[in-house]
């Protein structure tokens, strides 16, 4: 899902408590930069850079983000790969930078890449409505298409903060959600189709039963026939429940996600949105009053955010996809067909987000989860990617982890478009 916050500027969107919760789900890198990079600029990696690499991780660990993984590769030899936490997490779980994590709203991008991938068998146009493909389970489909749906112009609502969802969505209500439950749920349409960007979760959710429906096939087959197999992304899979047992054959461990308690969390939250006394994470108590959301199940996010994955799985995805491995080239240029989305840092295309940073422009998209945050990245021509994955989302909304997180995560962008690190940082 999404909960997404600009280049760390951790202000928390979409009105209310909708923006609190269903915005503060995601991150975005955001800059100042119009020139796009096409992975082509000289390499400054070296031992002392990835050295202060780590060392920013450390930091962003020990001031909130509490557990980190920073995976950079740079396209010219051996990635970078960083796992960093606070101490007391190790108790729960020691992080590794090939541990799995639920990607959040990154899966849309590989709906996306379905849709488009269908969209190039003509089995699905772009032009289709909604109402053509789901009749009678999207209130004014018969004016939205799939393009809306994919560029979030559709005008939909979200159903994330709606009083039969939020329980589910905090982990206090076990209930399995079905899409149409979820779509049923969904408030009417915030504007016009067609008009501005509006992120939407619902649309996401709309466009997994599209697929199903054009193909006679589960999305997670889907994925997996049209992904993760060829990919072999063997860490990749959609989720279906909260079991996060060590899997058998890779040995490879889920990394625990963390929240603050629900005092710290209306403190966070105080002068954007009042919540209520009863709203708050479910999990176990653990220590600087956060919460583990490990046990909370993420099913119901499905095509919009359903996805388990690991920083290096979701990298080959990203420059697979980018380098026109996944889709003919007259797809991938629709899919990179961008709306204004400022608060995404640049624009949004089909399932994938154009972000201009301070070394370059970027594209990939951003995740979010209770106790998860994920920025995953690639160059224009999928050569070079990074991905920083950190174990908690509201707890990155506080000002100096904001600031910790943000100096990462802007680090290890440049260091993989080959360009110095930023010199500034947190105070040491």
């Amino acid at each position: 899902m999404s909960v997404h916050t600009p280049f760390r500027r951790h202000r928390i969107r979409r009105g209310a408590l909708t923006v609190a919760l269903a915005t503060c789900m995601g991150a975005a890198l955001v800059s100042c930069s119009d020139a796009e990079s096409d992975g082509a600029g000289r390499s400054v990696a070296s031992p002392a850079a990835d050295t202060r690499l780590a060392g920013l991780a450390q930091q962003a660990a020990d001031t909130g983000s509490l557990g980190v993984i920073v995976r950079v590769d740079s396209g010219d030899g051996a990635p970078v790969e960083i796992a960093k936490q606070v101490t007391w997490t190790e108790d729960d779980h020691r992080l590794a930078a090939g541990d799995r994590f639920r990607v959040g709203s990154n899966t849309k991008t590989v709906t996306a890449t379905l849709v488009l991938q269908q969209v190039a068998e003509k089995k699905i146009s772009l032009d289709d409505t909604v109402e053509k493909w789901l009749p009678g389970l999207v209130e004014g489909g018969a004016d939205i298409t799939v393009r809306m749906l994919l560029n979030h112009t559709s005008g939909l609502g979200d159903f994330l903060l709606t009083p039969e969802f939020l329980p589910s969505l905090t982990g206090q209500e076990e209930r399995t959600w079905t899409p149409e439950q979820l779509l049923a749920v969904t408030p009417q349409q915030e504007s016009a189709p067609g008009g501005t960007y509006s992120y939407s979760n619902a649309g996401y959710e709309a466009l997994g039963l599209i697929l199903e429906k054009a193909t006679g096939t589960s999305l997670a087959e889907l994925i997996e026939e049209k992904i993760t197999g060829p990919l072999g992304m063997k860490d990749s899979f959609l989720a279906t429940n909260a079991d996060w047992d060590t899997d058998e054959t890779t040995r490879k461990q889920h990394v625990t996600g963390y929240e603050p308690d629900a005092e710290r969390l209306r403190n966070i939250l105080s002068g954007t949105v009042d919540l209520p006394e009863d709203v708050g994470f479910a999990g176990p108590e653990r220590p600087e009053e956060t919460v583990d959301t490990s046990g909370i199940d993420p099913s119901w996010s499905w095509a919009a955010g359903g996805m388990v994955s690991t920083a290096q799985d979701w990298q080959r995805f990203l420059t697979a996809l980018m380098s026109g491995e996944l889709l003919p080239e007259a797809q991938l240029k629709q899919m990179r067909t961008t709306v204004d989305a400022p608060e995404e840092g640049g624009g949004y295309g089909l399932g994938l987000m154009r972000v201009d940073t301070s070394c370059g422009t970027v594209w990939g998209h951003t995740g979010g989860l209770p106790g998860y945050s994920s920025e995953i990245y690639t160059d224009a021509g999928g050569r070079r990617s990074v991905a920083v994955l950190t174990s908690t989302n509201f707890g990155i909304k506080e000002e100096k982890a904001a600031t910790a997180n943000k100096t990462l995560v802007e680090a290890a962008t440049c260091q993989m478009l080959g360009e110095p690190q930023p010199s500034d940082g947190p105070a040491e």
